[in-house]
C-alpha cells in the first residue's frame, strides 16, 4: 500500500503568516525572515488562497490583527513550528547522529543510588545510543504500575512471563570508618561493646544474626541507631556514626576508595543475589541484551 501523502500548505506561507501573527506586522514580519513587506503580504495571500477560508487578518492603518480563524490556526501552527526548530536544534546538537533508543530500567532504591547510578555514566560512554531511563522502587514485580524494559531485583525469584539472570552476588559483614579502627578500637568483636550498632528497619536481626555467627556472647552495644533504608546506615558508616552491616556490593566502591573499612572481613552472612528480570515477550531485544550483558560485566568486577 503506499504511504499517504500528507496535505500540506506552503511551508514559506506557514512561516510568513506566523511570524506575523507574533509581531501584528507584516514589515516587522519581512525583517525576520529577511524578505520584503510584499512578499510576505504576497505568501499570506497564498495561504489564504489555498485554505479557502475567511481572511487570516484584519489590515489596519499600521497593524495587521488575526481574525478568529486566523487565531485558530496559530495555535496549531505555532507549537508544530515550536516543535520543527527543537528538533533542529536537538540534530545539530548531536552532530547529526540518531535519536537515542529508550530503555526503560526500574531497580531497588539503595542498589540504584550505591551501585548502578555510579556505573552509568560508563554505560552512557559505551553506547551513547541508549538512553536509560531509571525509576526505582521496593515494590514486586507484579506490583509496579507499568511496564520496564528491565527489573532489577533479589533472587532468585520466578515471576510469570519473565526471563532472569544474575548480575552479582554478595554477603554482609561489618563496615565503618576507618578512624574507628585506628582511634577507638575495633579490632577484636568484643570490642563492638562499646560502639553504636547502625541497624535497618526492614531486617532487625541481621546484627543479632551476624554476631552470632561470629560466637560473640558479650554485652550490648553502647548504643543503637535505626534507620528506613541501607544507603543510609551506609552513609551513617560512612560520616562516622557507628558500624553498619555493609552488603558487599553495595559498599565495595566505598571499601575500594577507603571510605570504608571491614575490620572482621573473615565473617560475612549470605545475601540474595540482584537479579535482571526481563519480559519474556521482549527477550530478543538486542537492546536489552547488550544492556543486560554490561550489567553482568559490572558485576563480575565487583565481585
Amino acid at each position: 500500500m503506499p504511504l499517504r501523502r500528507r496535505d500540506l500548505p506552503p511551508l514559506n506561507a506557514v512561516r510568513a503568516f506566523e511570524a506575523a501573527a507574533r509581531h501584528g506586522s507584516f514589515k516587522d514580519a519581512a525583517v525576520e525572515l529577511g524578505v520584503t513587506h510584499g512578499a510576505v503580504s504576497q505568501q499570506i495571500r497564498l495561504l489564504e488562497e489555498w485554505l479557502g477560508l475567511p481572511a487570516l487578518f484584519r489590515r489596519l492603518s499600521r497593524r495587521v490583527v488575526l481574525t478568529p480563524s486566523g487565531v485558530a490556526l496559530l495555535a496549531e501552527f505555532g507549537p508544530a513550528l515550536d516543535r520543527i526548530a527543537t528538533a533542529v536544534q536537538q540534530h545539530r546538537g548531536r552532530g547529526g547522529a540518531p535519536l537515542a533508543a529508550v530503555l526503560r530500567v526500574n531497580a531497588l532504591a539503595t542498589f540504584s543510588l550505591r551501585w548502578l547510578l555510579p556505573r552509568l555514566t560508563l554505560f552512557r560512554a559505551e553506547r551513547p545510543d541508549i538512553e536509560v531511563r531509571l525509576t526505582t522502587s521496593n515494590d514486586p514485580i507484579d506490583a509496579l504500575p507499568e511496564p520496564f524494559d528491565v527489573v532489577i531485583r533479589g533472587g532468585p525469584d520466578i515471576f510469570h512471563g519473565f526471563a532472569s539472570r544474575l548480575l552479582l552476588s554478595e554477603r554482609r559483614l561489618p563496615v565503618c570508618k576507618p578512624s574507628l579502627v585506628e582511634e577507638l578500637r575495633l579490632r577484636d568483636v568484643a570490642e563492638l561493646s562499646q560502639h553504636t550498632l547502625l541497624h535497618v528497619t526492614t531486617m532487625p536481626r541481621l546484627w543479632h544474626d551476624w554476631l552470632a555467627a561470629a560466637g560473640y556472647v558479650g554485652p550490648e552495644p553502647a548504643a543503637s541507631l535505626t534507620f528506613d533504608h541501607f544507603y543510609l546506615t551506609i552513609q551513617a558508616a560512612i560520616d562516622g556514626l557507628g558500624v553498619a552491616m555493609g552488603p558487599t556490593a553495595l559498599v565495595a566502591d566505598d571499601l575500594a576508595a577507603g571510605r570504608l573499612v571491614a575490620p572482621f572481613p573473615e565473617v560475612s552472612l549470605p545475601a540474595r543475589s540482584y537479579f535482571a528480570y526481563v519480559p519474556e515477550a521482549h527477550g530478543a531485544d538486542p537492546l536489552i541484551t547488550v544492556f543486560c550483558d554490561w550489567l553482568e560485566q559490572q558485576g563480575r568486577r565487583t565481585g
